[in-house]
């Protein structure tokens, strides 16, 4: 495997009783690139995910991930190896405050959760690098406020910062804006953005202007299959991309920039 890319799979597949949700997907995520699944609803973006993080187990095929074979580790081993995901529905405590939603990420990361018996002083020497990571996300001056009374799209902001709590080399997101009105699905892109400086990201998104505007490379699947993969404006004037998109719920493709 190149060093230039963190993530590759070769041939993976995954079959359920006979139908074939991802069949012989081979992709190659680019180190410190910005990667976007994209395609048509039941294409397969999903199971992807699930595969790529061993929530499921593939049928066949195998996933590299910096040089090293993964395909048969569990998703804790491949989390330890810097590989976190971002859930599709918002996965944050409510009723934490919004800093101690990162302690405990960071707390995770220590691998001291479950030292419940421990006064909460001890978790002080976490706030400052909590407060670090909040103000990455534009969450400082809410680190006080409890999660439930955060906006959806600053709730998706917070789970970035607990995922950034765990240290990841590649983070995989989830739909990052789904249902969200304009102004948070801009506040989201941008904080993708902006966190990608430093790491790898491979998301699903359906909403095309964000990955036009941000995704360096975009695989196209059609069908558990890869359709088509390039830069946006590549990508976008496929015509069978195209086609896979005209009137379909996603139809959001052409024109989206």
């Amino acid at each position: 495997m190149s060093a230039e890319y963190i993530l590759e799979t070769h041939e993976l597949t995954k079959e359920f009783k006979g139908f074939v949700a991802v069949n012989k997907v081979n992709l190659r995520v680019r180190r410190g690139h910005i990667h976007a699944l994209i395609g048509p609803n039941g294409a397969g973006k999903t199971t992807c995910f699930n595969l790529l993080t061993k929530f499921i187990r593939p049928t066949s095929g195998r996933i590299v991930f910096n040089g090293h074979d993964i395909t048969g580790e569990s998703p804790a081993h491949i989390a330890r190896r810097g590989v976190i995901r971002s859930f599709q529905i918002s996965a944050v405590f409510p009723h934490l405050t919004v800093l101690e939603n990162v302690r405990v990420a960071l707390q995770r990361k220590l691998g001291n959760s479950f030292h419940f018996w421990r006064a909460e002083s001890s978790l002080h020497t976490l706030n400052e690098r909590a407060r670090e990571l909040l103000r990455a996300v534009d969450l400082g001056e809410y680190a006080g406020h409890l999660a439930v009374e955060l906006s959806y799209g600053r709730k998706r902001a917070l789970e970035i910062a607990t995922t950034l709590a765990m240290e990841p080399e590649l983070m995989l997101l989830d739909e990052p804006t789904q249902g969200m009105g304009l102004e948070d699905v801009d506040r989201v892109r941008q904080l993708i953005k902006q966190v990608s400086a430093e790491r790898t990201i491979l998301m699903v998104e359906h909403n095309m202007s964000v990955v036009s505007s941000i995704a360096d490379t975009i695989t196209v699947l059609q069908r558990g299959a890869t359709l088509a993969e390039g830069p946006y404006a590549e990508v976008s004037r496929n015509p069978a991309v195209v086609e896979a998109y005209m009137g379909s719920a996603d139809a959001e493709l052409v024109g989206a920039h």
